[in-house]
């Protein structure tokens, strides 16, 4: 068998074929019981992978090595288009798949080790916006309140505000998780299967007791927030109702013109103005559902940064009154007569 662009291939006795389908069986769902998401990435990179193999190298998939690993992410970031943070995504999957292949055949642990010795690429933080409270305001200013589906609309972005939820979390919100009695509150699954529970206003309180009505008796596994049609929302459908809202308020609120607004922006916008509210950095981290503190801490650095700003906008400038004796014509008059 030849090698491909480097590498070593995998013999023909070790098939990928039953080894994905073990990985994303029982490795994937039953082993590590990834968020449905990751399941879904996992799924997809390994069908591009398998895409790649067919339509470059014309050859069995047993021939996935390092170089050809390499050529596939090259491929995504050249020909269609992929985010350096996307490739990582996707080398994240491979390094996975051949981690669980090199757990199940002794004798494929060098090979694995190849492909799990790509790194990933380093990438720049991404640009964290978020609102001002004018501006979350003039979005929950927006739905039409008299109409089912305004409050439905508002009930949502309120929400969202409210929790600093993601859209898969909020679109997944049953109503057994919500709590509306004195302490009200609401139960999320968040990334890798964490539960944390946040606090809800009195007017979120009120506002989803008044969208839910008599569905709070109803079973505890229907979702909180459905769609025109009766069905449940998606995370998409979040998006696109941030989106609509958003180009509705900036006609009243033209700084939102120049802000990519998105479900995740509000997240952030919850994180700073709870900041602000001097909530300690632990109960955001708590608050948000973050494993790493570090990720907490980027929104302690934009506070810091607008605190700076804010001084420096506000500094008093003190001209400097003493005449410099070079301009002093009577001092130098006096020097030269000397």
């Amino acid at each position: 068998m030849s090698d491909l662009a480097g590498g070593t291939p995998m013999p023909d006795d070790h098939l990928l074929g039953p080894f994905v389908r073990r990985f994303l069986l029982e490795d994937v769902v039953a082993d590590r019981n990834l968020t449905l998401n990751t399941q879904r990435s996992y799924r997809d990179s390994i069908r591009l992978l398998l895409h790649f193999l067919h339509e470059h190298h014309a050859t069995d998939p047993t021939h996935v090595t390092a170089a050809v690993a390499r050529g596939f992410l090259a491929h995504l970031q050249g020909q269609r288009g992929n985010t350096v943070s996307t490739c990582n995504q996707r080398l994240a999957a491979i390094h996975s798949l051949f981690r669980f292949i090199a757990g199940q055949v002794p004798e494929l642990v060098d090979h694995a080790a190849q492909i799990q010795g790509i790194p990933l690429k380093r990438t720049a933080p991404p640009v964290m916006d978020y609102l001002d409270k004018p501006e979350i305001d003039a979005l929950l200013a927006v739905p039409d309140r008299r109409r089912p589906q305004g409050q439905r609309d508002y009930a949502l972005l309120l929400f969202l505000y409210n929790t600093g939820a993601r859209a898969s979390e909020a679109a997944e919100s049953t109503v057994g998780a919500v709590s509306l009695d004195s302490s009200a509150s609401v139960r999320f699954l968040g990334k890798g299967r964490k539960t944390r529970t946040c606090p809800l206003w009195p007017h979120t309180s009120k506002i989803l007791r008044q969208l839910l009505g008599e569905r709070l008796e109803g079973p505890a596994d229907a979702l909180v927030f459905r769609n025109v049609r009766g069905k449940p929302v998606t995370r998409f459908g979040i998006y696109a109702l941030v989106a609509r809202t958003v180009a509705k308020a900036a006609k009243t609120m033209p700084s939102l013109r120049q802000k990519c607004v998105s479900p995740h922006t509000i997240r952030h916008t919850t994180a700073v103005h709870l900041l602000r509210a001097g909530v300690d950095i632990n109960t955001i981290r708590a608050w948000l559902g973050h494993v790493s503190l570090e990720t907490t801490n980027r929104y302690a650095e934009i506070d810091l940064e607008m605190k700076a700003k804010a001084l420096d906008a506000c500094a008093v400038n003190n001209p400097d009154r003493t005449r410099t004796w070079r301009k002093d014509k009577d001092l130098m008059a006096f020097l030269s007569s000397l």
